[in-house]
């Protein structure tokens, strides 16, 4: 079974560790390298079970940790071609991490994780999203990104759980004072970050009964509230027919409670009789 636990998400950093039994790998490495640690073990895990790193795009919010942790373990560190010429050309590597090139729009495997990374808009060199499965359950991942694509719904409509930003309320957006009116054309253009409403409508789209977890990330502290978009994406997911979908908001500061991505299956114990009638009923 995959499991997600975000280790902090917002504008100062994100990173999340997805694990199974037996393989950890970090989403993104965005805050610094202590937090990184100390939030970590918080959550259950230690830097020595660490098996890699996907990234999904150079921004400093997402490889803000790199450089010191490139010397504290030995990292397999996965990115598409151009990701890790932006990084090798900004970043001083403390070690040599051991560089794993994914082509975008193919999967690989990584141990007993299938890993596919698809691309999406958002105003870095090469931006990707990722699905992340085993043979229990499927998780998609959807960090910063301007629109939301049809080759993105392709590709999250059979998630057991979701990891999707939403970054900013509209409203709150327009009325901000803190940030300039560049600022705020490039949150909101389709090279900038997804609004509640485009969440929503994505999850309107892609929704069904066995999606277990959404798990809302990216929050901005001043341009969105918690209950505002938790409320919002239950609202479309009612208006489909999904009612046990469980919304989240991840944290910025702390860890974020460790979710199993898919819903566990029930075993039903019968008795020889009954197995005797389901037999004859087969014939």
């Amino acid at each position: 079974m995959v499991r997600l636990t975000v280790l902090g998400s917002g504008s100062s950093g994100n990173c999340a560790v997805v694990s199974t039994g037996r393989t950890t790998v970090l989403i993104d490495a965005g805050l610094s390298a202590k937090q990184i640690c100390l939030r970590m073990e918080s959550a259950g895990y230690s830097l020595a079970q660490l098996d890699g790193i996907l990234l999904t795009h150079e921004h400093q919010d997402h490889t803000g940790g790199l450089e010191v942790l490139s010397g504290q373990c030995n990292l397999s560190l996965f990115a598409t071609p151009l990701t890790q010429e932006t990084l090798l050309g900004s970043l001083k590597f403390r070690g040599a991490p051991s560089w794993k090139i994914m082509n975008t729009g193919s999967a690989f495997d990584f141990q007993d994780l299938r890993i596919e990374c698809f691309a999406v808009p958002h105003d870095a060199v090469d931006p990707v999203g990722f699905i992340i499965a085993d043979e229990e359950s499927r998780l998609g991942v959807l960090s910063d990104v301007g629109f939301v694509t049809n080759l993105i719904k392709d590709r999250l409509r059979a998630s057991d759980s979701l990891f999707i930003e939403a970054n900013y309320d509209t409203q709150l957006l327009e009325a901000d004072t803190k940030r300039p009116w560049a600022t705020k054309q490039r949150i909101s253009s389709r090279h900038g970050h997804l609004s509640n409403d485009q969440a929503a409508e994505l999850l309107e789209e892609i929704a069904h009964p066995d999606l277990h977890h959404v798990v809302l990330g990216h929050l901005s502290d001043d341009c969105n509230d918690p209950d505002r978009v938790v409320k919002r994406m239950q609202e479309s997911l009612h208006r489909v027919g999904v009612k046990d979908t469980r919304v989240i908001c991840a944290e910025r500061r702390q860890p974020t409670q460790t979710i199993e991505v898919a819903k566990k299956r029930q075993t039903i114990a019968l008795s020889s009789t009954q197995l005797g009638h389901q037999q004859l009923a087969l014939f």
